[in-house]
């Protein structure tokens, strides 16, 4: 091992310390405002903005979680194929939502998914009667699913980090031990924290399994817990038991990328 590693590791801790710490405060501040905070979309069109309309529209459709991961995915891909400025966002990102009910089998219908959506870009409006507007957005949203598989050539379906987190959990906890990992909501928040890097479009950057794992160990630091019997391993981190490729350096460069996401929110933009 070179002998400047630990070193180097160190400082990245050191760091990042005072990242996470914020980080923690800040998914406080949003877990306490999240059913307070209302966004009108109609004066607001960023990428982390739509994003968060996608999850808003997917959780009152009661839509699967990895049905909403995917449509964020799809609305990112999308973007960086196009131009934002040439479409209407929200309707790209509610059919991209219905495209990810099919893409899933977690069949969103149509009709719900544009009530929904007008809902939510309107706050109070009554559903769409069936005539010239409803004919009107569901055409305008037939027309954008075609686009969007045209813009990304038909390949739709892609491995979410999902199925990793949840096969790196189950063998973590064995590797705590019951009594120890219920000790700290470690899942609880690796999930939080993967479903919250989707709204960022850098979740098209990494490799699931590096998104999976990066998850898991920020929610490590967050809560100040180290992995058992990593001393009797010569050094050799933990995450390397699951994935011999990935270096400290990709994992810290990552956890910045999902805590960067946390910058984008609105009420962090409005408290700098």
């Amino acid at each position: 091992m070179n002998p400047s590693e630990p070193v180097a590791t160190e400082t990245l801790s050191s760091k990042m310390k005072d990242v996470i710490d914020v980080l923690a405060m800040q998914r406080e501040k949003r877990n306490s405002l999240q059913k307070s905070v209302t966004i009108d979309y109609t004066n607001v069109n960023d990428t982390f903005t739509v994003a968060r309309f996608i999850f808003e529209c997917g959780f009152k459709l009661d839509a699967h979680p990895l049905t909403i991961a995917t449509a964020a995915t799809l609305y990112h891909r999308f973007i960086r194929e196009a131009t934002p400025q040439g479409y209407d966002v929200y309707l790209i990102a509610s059919t991209c939502l219905y495209l990810a009910g099919k893409i899933k089998d977690d069949v969103l219908k149509i009709r719900d998914v544009m009530n929904v959506a007008e809902n939510t870009l309107h706050r109070g409006s009554q559903p769409l009667e069936l005539g010239e507007q409803y004919w009107a957005i569901r055409d305008a949203m037939v027309q954008a699913e075609l686009l969007i598989m045209r813009m990304l050539k038909f390949q739709v379906v892609s491995t979410h980090p999902h199925k990793y987190l949840l096969h790196y959990l189950r063998s973590l906890q064995a590797w705590f031990g019951e009594d120890e990992w219920s000790k700290y909501p470690v899942a609880k928040t690796s999930l939080a924290l993967l479903q919250d890097f989707h709204h960022s479009p850098a979740v098209l950057d990494y490799p699931p399994n590096f998104i999976a794992i990066a998850c898991i160990n920020l929610a490590l630091q967050i809560y100040g817990v180290v992995v058992p019997l990593m001393d009797e391993c010569d050094q050799l981190p933990w995450f390397n038991v699951y994935c011999k490729e990935l270096t400290r350096e990709k994992l810290w460069e990552i956890m910045e990328k999902i805590m960067m996401a946390y910058d984008q929110e609105p009420e962090t933009r409005d408290s700098c």
